[in-house]
């Protein structure tokens, strides 16, 4: 037989519902299962109203079960016999004598009859919904004046507990059990008497409820469709809506409405945020992408004659007139006063009690971006030949010429003004109203000013990429100041030891590091030199004594956390973790190219897959540890280097010869940044440390022969070393 579970309540939020079917699937499942009752498929529905659950193939009862215990001897006092006969209800004679090897005991088997299934689901239900896990719940009727009274997402109206066609009957939350539900709350009257869990669906189909989720989106998504398209218009897609819109409705209508053309003076983006957040509705555009005066709402019955698509173009007009309202205002004060004149209520805003306000925040971001420039660490997205300065090794940057230097100031200057004015909007009205806005509106504002297009799209983008589906921006100022602005909060707060601890991060600083990582990793570009340039900021806080001390901790510090993301970010690219760690060294902030460790990573990942590479890390980890364990007995054992004329075995200085090859080639590669060359000439070392292994004794009796193979196997050590940190492999 079929069970069917209604329960029939007020409307459920729709960000609530996925999971409140999820867990009455997980939970009477789990409950079935505990008291052994077999049930085939189990599905689980819900609609704005009610949470349905409907398992196939019931047993008409659980499988019943056999206990065996064992008494005391046979031979044992009669009142210890008594009180086992008495614990498990049986008579004397229902006990089974046994030998064992410790003498003759009394067996008691003791058979348990399964039970109806009507008896166990009338437990079962009644103890799901007491126990029913809310986001948010709430108490109603006379009983809600107890805090024991029973508590639910909303009040419950009804339950239908159908066994087959036969009612399981129990109460739950003060409701008794039945077959009587209601259809859709608009275009349904009267009381339905359901027939059998068989018939369920169709009879709320023919009461206007579609219980299917996935049949209220096709029908959104299709008529959404037409609509728009017998309009010459196409919707934008939003995910988020269609699941939002499927959960506030049992019988969707999509319906299209317009609103006057004069609102789209608005951002588009303010325009669409109204649209989405306030009113739940689908934006249009027109055949070339441009916003139209015209939405998509999802009603909950058909519109004949045209009211509800009336009332909600009067709702969006007002939404819509407070909007262009703000946007008018900040228009004008921008005209007037240009962006700048936003800047100085930022000296208003704590950005933190330790890091000072937010204008504090745009100055320093201001310098890192203008430093990011000049210093050439956008050098593979500037156009521009110019080398990185490299201040942590003494060095700077190869001599330019005047075009070249006229581009990087040109690009300079606009990123530190993009950076001065890019958290000018905070104060605007607009962000005010959304402050979903900011940097878009900020961007708009720019435009309106008629400043550099390049500053206006830096302002706009600078917060992203915001999350792992967020565009990547890839123009140069865009990137200055949107690294600048990740690096600066990464390092202030570092700096005054405001980290994360465990799940906890309020300032987002995993976020920003990825952010950081999204940004420098497909550009290729150098982070270290304008971290070190950043910290080289004069610090009134701290005496000149400790700043290079401190900066230099912070360094490692930042340099860690990055890396500790990357491993993160990778491994959910399907990189291992451990090669991560084992290229992680060669990522340095003095260098500052922490895609190059990626790089190394995966070019080690392909090369251990072959067994040329595999073999190599087992001839690779024997020879590291035989050299860690005599230089732990006689310290620099293995530093003076090979002499070839103590080479004696074939295999010996067929591996010294090997490596002779190899190491030059594996240089030449990594400085390349051929990473996967650099593996390749390495993985092919494997014959030589084979036959090594195989044919030669390395404790040698004569010392000076020794000494000689443990520096050999040193060099193998180090030049492996020269592309990973082998020792940091797992398995």
């Amino acid at each position: 037989m079929n069970f069917l579970l209604e329960l029939l309540t007020e409307e459920i939020p729709a960000r609530m519902q996925a999971a409140a079917i999820a867990q009455l699937s997980q939970r009477f499942t789990a409950g079935a299962a505990a008291a052994a009752l077999p049930v085939g498929a189990v599905a689980a529905f819900v609609t704005p109203r009610r949470l349905v659950l409907i398992a196939s193939d019931v047993a008409p009862a659980s499988a019943g079960t056999s206990d065996e215990r064992r008494g005391p001897r046979a031979d044992a006092p009669d009142g210890a016999i008594a009180g086992f006969v008495k614990s498990t209800g049986l008579a004397r004679d229902q006990l089974e004598e046994r030998d064992t090897p410790k003498g003759k005991f009394l067996y008691a088997t003791i058979a348990t009859p399964g039970r109806p299934a009507t008896g166990i689901l009338a437990d079962l239900i009644p103890a799901i919904v007491a126990s029913f896990d809310w986001p948010k719940s709430m108490r109603w009727g006379a009983a809600s004046i107890s805090t024991a009274s029973p508590r639910w997402v909303r009040p419950l109206s009804s339950i239908v507990a159908l066994l087959g066609d036969v009612v399981v009957p129990f109460t739950a939350a003060g409701i008794a059990s039945g077959r009587t539900t209601f259809g859709h709350r608009f275009l349904s009257s009267g009381e339905i008497a359901v027939a059998s869990a068989d018939t369920y669906v169709d009879q709320l189909f023919a009461a206007k409820v579609q219980v299917h989720y996935g049949e209220r989106v096709v029908e959104i998504l299709r008529e959404r469709d037409r609509l728009a398209a017998d309009a010459g218009l196409r919707v934008v897609e939003d995910s988020y809506l269609v699941d939002e819109n499927a959960g506030l409705t049992e019988w969707p209508v999509p319906l299209l409405g317009r609103f006057d053309p004069a609102f789209l003076d608005v951002p588009r983006e303010v325009i669409q945020l109204t649209m989405r957040t306030n009113q739940k509705y689908f934006a249009c555009t027109d055949a070339d992408g441009a916003l139209a005066p015209a939405f998509v709402c999802v009603a909950n019955l058909p519109d004949a004659e045209g009211a509800i698509v009336a009332g909600n173009r009067k709702v969006l007009a007002a939404r819509l007139s407070d909007a262009k309202f703000f946007w008018d205002a900040d228009v004008a004060r921008v005209k007037a006063d240009g962006l700048a004149g936003f800047t100085p209520k930022l000296a208003d805003i704590v950005f933190h009690e330790k890091l000072g306000t937010v204008a504090d925040k745009v100055e320093r971001v201001a310098r890192l971006a203008r430093w990011l420039v000049e210093s050439g660490a956008l050098k593979p997205l500037a156009g521009v030949t110019a080398a990185p300065k490299n201040p942590v090794a003494g060095e700077a940057g190869p001599q330019i010429d005047s075009v070249e230097q006229a581009a990087v100031a040109t690009l300079a200057t606009l990123a530190e003004t993009a950076a001065r004015l890019c958290k000018a909007d905070l104060v605007s009205a607009t962000v005010g109203e959304f402050p979903e806005v900011q940097g878009i509106a900020g961007g708009h504002l720019a435009t309106a000013q008629g400043l550099d297009p390049q500053i206006a799209a830096a302002i706009r983008d600078h917060y992203k990429p915001v999350g792992p589906s967020d565009a990547v921006p890839t123009a140069p100022v865009t990137v200055a100041v949107a690294l600048a602005d990740k690096l600066d909060t990464l390092f202030a707060f570092f700096d005054v030891e405001e980290l994360p601890t465990g799940s906890r991060d309020p300032y987002a600083l995993r976020r920003a590091a990825l952010g950081v990582l999204r940004l420098v990793l497909p550009h290729k570009l150098y982070i270290g030199a304008a971290a070190i340039e950043w910290l080289g900021q004069s610090d009134e806080r701290r005496p000149l004594s400790i700043v290079d001390i401190q900066r230099r901790k912070i360094i490692l510090s930042v340099t860690d956390f990055l890396l500790n993301r990357l491993e993160v970010q990778q491994r959910e690219a399907g990189v291992r973790h451990d090669l991560i760690a084992a290229s992680r060294e060669w990522g340095s902030m003095d260098d500052g190219r922490l895609d190059r460790v990626v790089a190394r990573a995966k070019a080690l990942q392909a090369v251990l897959a072959t067994p040329d590479g595999a073999s190599l890390l087992a001839g690779y980890r024997r020879g590291a540890n035989i050299v860690r364990i005599e230089e732990g007995k006689t310290p620099g054992v293995s530093d003076g280097g090979v002499e070839p004329d103590l080479l004696t075995e074939a295999a010996e200085i067929a591996l010294n010869a090997a490596l002779d090859a190899a190491v030059p080639e594996a240089a030449s590669a990594v400085a390349a940044e051929d990473f996967a060359g650099a593996m390749t000439a390495l993985a092919r070392l494997r014959p030589a440390v084979d036959a090594f292994f195989e044919h030669v004794t390395v404790n040698a009796h004569e010392a000076n022969v020794r000494r000689n193979r443990l520096a050999l196997l040193a060099r193998l050590r180090t030049a492996v070393h020269s592309v990973a940190d082998f020792s940091k492999i797992e398995g």
